[in-house]
C-alpha cells in the first residue's frame, strides 16, 4: 500500500468548524485516501458521492432542516467530487453553522470549480491539500534508494498515477495511462464549459508537451490551433484549474534583459506528457530526454516543497540574449537556482546571475543527486 504524504496533516487538521478540501486530478487517489482516512477515524461518518443524485439534492437544498436530518448521528461527513453538488459552498457554510459537533471533508478534481463554490463562503473556515500522482517524496516512504534508482526511467516514462505506478508490465501501463487519457484527463475541463469535442485541447497539450523548457508563443499557438489567443489562454488556464498543466513565470528583477513576458508550461505528470503525444519508447531511444528529465524534476520538486509546507515562489530565468536558469526558487529572503541535466557535462552558473543576485545558490541537478533535491 502506498502512503501519501498529506494524510497525517488531513487527520490532524479534520475538526469541527472547518471544512477540509482535497484537491487534485482524476485518478490520483483522493477517493482512496479518504477512505484510508476513514479508516483511520473513531466515530460514525458519513460518506457521500457527489454524483448521488438523491443525496446531492438534499445537500443543494440550502435547507438547514434537511441536512440536520442527512446528518444525524453523524461525527463527521465526507463528500466526494464535491464540486458536481450545486449550491454546495452555501450548504458548507450551513453545516459548519448549523452543526456545530461535525468535521466535515470534501474532495474535488476540479479548483476552478470547487474552491469558487466554497471559497467565499467559508473564508477563514476552510483548509486546502493538494494531491498529485505519487511523487518521489512518497516513494520514499517505501522505498530505498537502490530501488528508486532502478525505477527512474519507468516514471520518467509512464509516471506515477497510481494505477499505472502498481501495473506490473508495461502493457498493462500503456492500457491504464490511455484509459486516464481518453476517460478522465479532459472530462472537467469539458463539463465546465459545456463543449463536446475534446479535439482541440489535445492538440494544445500536444504543442504544449514538445515546448517543455521553453518559452510558449500564444500567438504561434493560437496560428497553429486556427484560433484566437484569448481561447489559447483560457484553456491553458483551464488545463491548470484541472491538474494537468501547471505554469512557471520568468523571473525579473534588477535587469532590463531578464525575460518574463509568457510562462513555460509543464505537465505535473511525466506519463500523461507521453500519452498525449503516444511516445513510450524507452530512455535511450528518445531526443527528448532533456524535456522528460526536467519536467520530472521540476514537478516532483514542487510537489515535495508544496507537501512539505515549505513555501516559496517559483521562476525560470532567462535573459533576451539566452543565458538561463531552468528552475528558480525564492525563499526566506534568498534565490536557489537549478539547473537539469539529464547527463553529467559541466555546468557553469551563468556569470551575469551570479554577478546580479551575489547571496544565491546554484546547483545542477542529475542522476546522482536528483533524490536529494526531490525528497
Amino acid at each position: 500500500m502506498i502512503s501519501r504524504y498529506i494524510e497525517k496533516q488531513i487527520l490532524d487538521s479534520l475538526k469541527p468548524g472547518v471544512v477540509i478540501g482535497i484537491f487534485g486530478a482524476r485518478r490520483v487517489g483522493k477517493t482512496f485516501l479518504m477512505k484510508k482516512i476513514k479508516e483511520e477515524l473513531k466515530g460514525k461518518i458519513l460518506f457521500i458521492q457527489g454524483d448521488d443524485l438523491s443525496v446531492a439534492e438534499i445537500l443543494s437544498s440550502q435547507k438547514i432542516e434537511q441536512l440536520k436530518r442527512l446528518t444525524s448521528g453523524y461525527n463527521y461527513l465526507f463528500i466526494d467530487e464535491a464540486q458536481m453538488i450545486p449550491n454546495i459552498g452555501q450548504s458548507l457554510k450551513l453545516i459548519v453553522d448549523s452543526i456545530p459537533n461535525l468535521s466535515v471533508m470534501v474532495s474535488g478534481s476540479s479548483s476552478f470549480d470547487l474552491k469558487n463554490k466554497i471559497g467565499e463562503p467559508l473564508v477563514g473556515r476552510s483548509k486546502y491539500f493538494h494531491l498529485y500522482p505519487i511523487s518521489e517524496l512518497e516513494w520514499s516512504m517505501t522505498e530505498d534508494f537502490i530501488m528508486s534508482k532502478a525505477n527512474l526511467e519507468s516514471r520518467l516514462i509512464f509516471g506515477s498515477y497510481p494505477q499505472v505506478a502498481t501495473s506490473e508490465t508495461d502493457q498493462e501501463k500503456k492500457d491504464k495511462l490511455e484509459s486516464i487519457k481518453d476517460g478522465y484527463l479532459l472530462k472537467d475541463i469539458l463539463e465546465l464549459d459545456n463543449i463536446k469535442n475534446s479535439l482541440f485541447i489535445l492538440n494544445l497539450l500536444r504543442l504544449i508537451a514538445f515546448q517543455i523548457g521553453k518559452d510558449v508563443s500564444y500567438t504561434e499557438l493560437a496560428q497553429n490551433l486556427n484560433v484566437n489567443k484569448k481561447t489559447v489562454m483560457r484553456y491553458l488556464e483551464l488545463l491548470e484549474k484541472t491538474f494537468v498543466l501547471f505554469s512557471l513565470p520568468g523571473f525579473s528583477k534588477n535587469l532590463r534583459s531578464e525575460y518574463s513576458r509568457t510562462p513555460r508550461y509543464y505537465f505535473w505528470d511525466n506519463g500523461m506528457r507521453n500519452a498525449v503525444i503516444s511516445n513510450y519508447n524507452a530512455i535511450n531511444t528518445r531526443d527528448d530526454i532533456g524535456a522528460l528529465w526536467e519536467n520530472y524534476c521540476i514537478s516532483e520538486r514542487i510537489k515535495s516543497v508544496q507537501y512539505k509546507n515549505l513555501y516559496s515562489n517559483k521562476f525560470f530565468w532567462r535573459t533576451y540574449d539566452q543565458k538561463e536558469i531552468d528552475y528558480l526558487e525564492e525563499r526566506d529572503g534568498l534565490i536557489y537556482g537549478y539547473e537539469f541535466k539529464w547527463g553529467s557535462p559541466r555546468v557553469v552558473e551563468p556569470k551575469l546571475f551570479k554577478e546580479t543576485y551575489p547571496n544565491s545558490e546554484y546547483l545542477v541537478v542529475n542522476r546522482d543527486n536528483y533524490l536529494d533535491f526531490l525528497r
